[in-house]
């Protein structure tokens, strides 16, 4: 299968934006760990010191190519399985910018739980608010942007929500922005990456704590298994 999006190396040079999410969830972070959609391994490399064991899945054939390169001097396993079809049981099952891919998602967040140990962790990482869905969105592939209340109304027997937030409140006020005055661009261009996660990155660390994280353009979400 090909990822539609162009977008990847781009948004690898995001590495603040990342290291501030990584903060977040590194806690969660342990035993065996599987990182569902991994692209081209660009947050990977900010918790592969944390687990005793770490299995990359992605399904597209470049991207799995890439970072079986990338970590090849590693004892990472890599495959191409959806979770429906991997055998194994883990600690920790990340999603990272990866189920709005997914038509069916509330099927995959039933099916990576059931391949949860008990006490283990569902992090789940996702753009936020419909209203913003653009040109960029639909060009790489997301079936959606998501509102908290998707998140609010998951019940599965046994678990308990830790986290729900929204991050990035500086990013939501940008993107909008970008939506009006650029409507017509697809992919945002490197440099407004870089000052988009260099400068105001920081500013939302701080003010997604005043605000207590209720404002956002991403939503995390992570669900323990009791």
């Amino acid at each position: 299968m090909k990822y539609p999006g162009a977008e990847l190396d781009n948004f690898d040079k995001a590495t603040i934006w990342r290291k501030y999410v990584f903060l977040l969830i590194k806690k969660f972070i342990k035993g065996n760990v599987l990182e569902v959609g991994a692209g081209i391994g660009s947050f990977t490399n900010n918790y592969m010191h944390i687990p005793s064991k770490i299995t990359l899945s992605e399904i597209d054939e470049d991207n799995l190519s890439k970072i079986k390169n990338k970590f090849a001097n590693t004892n990472f396993n890599f495959t191409n399985n959806t979770i429906k079809d991997l055998n194994e049981t883990y600690d920790t099952i990340m999603y990272l910018n990866v189920l709005e891919h997914i038509a069916d998602d509330k099927n995959e967040i039933v099916n990576a739980y059931k391949k949860l140990n008990k006490g283990g962790h569902l992090i789940i990482l996702v753009p936020a608010h419909n209203k913003l869905f653009s040109k960029f969105d639909e060009a790489v592939g997301h079936f959606k942007r998501y509102e908290i209340d998707f998140f609010k109304k998951i019940f599965i027997e046994g678990s308990l929500t830790k986290k729900l937030l929204f991050l990035d409140s500086m990013g939501y006020f940008l993107y909008y922005l970008n939506k009006i005055f650029f409507s017509g661009e697809t992919y945002p261009s490197k440099i407004k990456i870089l000052i988009w996660d260099k400068i105001f990155t920081p500013i939302s660390i701080i003010l997604d704590k005043i605000f207590f994280y209720r404002y956002g353009k991403n939503i995390l979400y992570i669900l323990k298994k009791l």
